[in-house]
Order: structure tokens, then C-alpha cells, then sequence
């Protein structure tokens, strides 16, 4: 390869890793977004925030794509650099969900604020599980940019806090669905509202692990979070 295309070659890849990390921005602040909906009464505004900015993340996503889908083509790239773009691919994927669990976040928060108290204190809970996964979208992202597999190997770690979080705020809801009937309709909205946080967090977990195969160049998505900080220690 003549330097000329060399120093193209560099510059699309950058252009593509740039893209990444300003779609993750994006996608960062859709996430406090959705944390305020949970914190504060209904603002028709925020709503509209969230909306407008998952409608640029799907753009974002596509740009991307063919971004990648050109570089391979003009360029047919191997080893090393092939595994960075398919791990480009894997991770606005996974950007462009959350990005839509987000979304789900902030609807289903308007459409039930002012509800019972025990709506209330069980958003409270799901806004101490939304901030545990909103840490490990940024870490997630961090390790992606400085392709840091230590790092990366700390988020799929975290997951299972934001899991046994998750299970906790069922186990409650459950209860108190069993006591009192009339609390179901709204349990059943603060559910979805968790359910779509645990998502988050294992899509950011989906971004690490595609980090550890990019740099490693070993497929980890069905390991254990002990099998994965010992391949990221064999280093």
C-alpha cells in the first residue's frame, strides 16, 4: 500500500471511530435525558428532546454503516483492521438500541408521573439502576476509544450489579402486586421502565465485549465475566 492510500486509509478509519464516540455522545446525553424524566414531573419538551435525538441516532447508525461497508470494499482491509470495522458495526448497533430503550424510558416516565406512591418510590429505585447503567455506557465508550480491554473487562463485570438490581425491583414490585391489586397497572409500567435500564446495561456490556474482540481478536460474547478478565490478563 503506497503512502498516499496508506494516509487515506488512516484517515477513513479515524473518520469512522469518530463517528462511534459522537454518536455515543449523543447517545450519553439521550441517557441523562431519560434519567431526568425519571427524576421530574412531566415535560412535554424533554419528551420531545428524546425523540428528535433517537431520530439521530438511527441517521447516525446508517451513516455509519456504509461508511464501514465502503472501506471494506475500497480497501479490503485484514486481520487487525477488518476487526476494528466489524466491531464499528457490532457497537452502533448496540448504540442505536439503547437508543430505542431510552426512548421507551422516557415515554413510559411521562405517561405515569403523578401516579400512587408506590409508583414514586419505585422510580426512585429505577433512577439509582438508570445511573449504574449510564456508568457503564461511559465506561463502555472510554474503553472503545482507547481500545483499553481492562477497562472494557470492568463493564461486563458491572453488569451484574445492574442485573441483581433489576431482580430486586421485581421482587418488590411483585410483592406488591400480591397485596394490593389496584397497584398492578402502575408496577407493571415501573417493570418496563427497568426492564429497558437492564437492557442498557447489557448492550453497554455487548460494546465492551466487542471491544475485547477487537483488540484481542477472540469472540467473548458467550463468556463469563471470569473467563474474560483472564483472557484480558493473558495479554
Amino acid at each position: 500500500m503506497s503512502d498516499h492510500i496508506s494516509t487515506r486509509f488512516d484517515a477513513e478509519m479515524e473518520a469512522i471511530r469518530s463517528g462511534v464516540l459522537s454518536m455515543g455522545g449523543l447517545v450519553e446525553k439521550q441517557m441523562a435525558r431519560a434519567v431526568e424524566a425519571l427524576q421530574q414531573d412531566e415535560d412535554a419538551k424533554l419528551v420531545d428532546a428524546v425523540g428528535a435525538g433517537e431520530r439521530e441516532i438511527n441517521r447516525l447508525q446508517i451513516e455509519i454503516d456504509h461508511q464501514c461497508a465502503q472501506i471494506i470494499a475500497r480497501r479490503q482491509p485484514a486481520a487487525v483492521d477488518l476487526r476494528l470495522i466489524l466491531t464499528v458495526t457490532k457497537i452502533v448497533n448496540d448504540l442505536e438500541r439503547i437508543g430505542d430503550e431510552i426512548k421507551k424510558i422516557a415515554y413510559k416516565a411521562s405517561s405515569i408521573r403523578g401516579s400512587d406512591r408506590l409508583t414514586r418510590l419505585r422510580l426512585f429505585d429505577a433512577v439509582r439502576m438508570a445511573s449504574g447503567a449510564q456508568q457503564m455506557l461511559r465506561m463502555a465508550l472510554d474503553a472503545f476509544a482507547r481500545l483499553d480491554v481492562n477497562a472494557a473487562a470492568e463493564v461486563i463485570t458491572e453488569d451484574g450489579d445492574i442485573d441483581l438490581a433489576f431482580n430486586a425491583i421485581m421482587r418488590q414490585l411483585i410483592s406488591f402486586m400480591m397485596e394490593d391489586p389496584r397497584t398492578i397497572s402502575s408496577a407493571l409500567e415501573v417493570v418496563f421502565i427497568a426492564k429497558s435500564i437492564e437492557r442498557i446495561g447489557d448492550h453497554a456490556k455487548n460494546i465492551s465485549e466487542s471491544v475485547v474482540q477487537a483488540v484481542k481478536g477472540k469472540d467473548v460474547r458467550h463468556a463469563t465475566a471470569a473467563q474474560i478478565r483472564a483472557e484480558v490478563a493473558g495479554e
